[in-house]
């Protein structure tokens, strides 16, 4: 399987919506971008641009599923709530029409009722040295100080939303490339 594979497939049954999660640094952003280019008229929603600070992991999950993707779902416009980081506030709101492609990434994007509403899941794997890494080069000192108290977020939400679980692929980067293996349970 292959990324252009991806997006041909999302193209042809008309897809609205895919998830993108993986834990910090694991190289969703760039997943993303890649599929924004393949995938025709799709738009990228970081959840990094709404978790509503450095403790609002579980919220950011629960508020894209309810005000996002359960209208959208529906045929309905969604709408999610920025994160003015700077100002520690919350942001504006954002309305996002039921037709437009979207790709959500971020770590707390999958869960059972997020999957539910999406046409695609993807899990992106990355060894935990690496995704450090990635993440300090990115954020630097931005991000030093809350890496252990964000990965512990990620850890409680990985374990009781299982996101891995419920991807239909799981994207781990190799030497040779990206490998897709298919992943999840089957959807009728």
């Amino acid at each position: 399987m292959r990324l252009d594979d991806v997006a041909r497939e999302l193209s042809e049954t008309g897809a609205r919506t895919v998830l993108i999660d993986g834990r910090s640094g694991s190289g969703k952003t760039t997943l993303a971008k890649h599929l924004r280019r393949l995938w025709n008229g799709s738009q990228i929603l970081r959840l990094d641009d709404v978790y509503p600070g450095w403790d609002g992991l579980a919220w950011a999950a629960d508020h894209v599923t309810t005000e996002l993707l359960a209208p959208r779902h529906d045929g309905r416009p969604g709408r999610w709530r920025s994160w003015n980081w700077v100002r520690d506030v919350p942001g504006r709101w954002h309305a996002v029409d039921p037709a437009q492609r979207l790709i959500v990434e971020g770590v707390g994007a999958l869960n059972a009722p997020s999957r539910a509403l999406a046409d695609l899941g993807i899990w992106v794997d990355t060894p935990d040295a690496e995704r450090k890494r990635r993440a300090m080069l990115r954020d630097g000192d931005t991000y030093r100080p809350y890496w252990d108290r964000w990965a512990a977020q990620e850890d409680d939400y990985i374990a009781c939303h299982d996101p891995r679980s419920v991807a239909d692929w799981v994207v781990t980067e190799t030497p040779d490339g990206l490998l897709w293996t298919a992943a999840g349970p089957v959807r009728e």
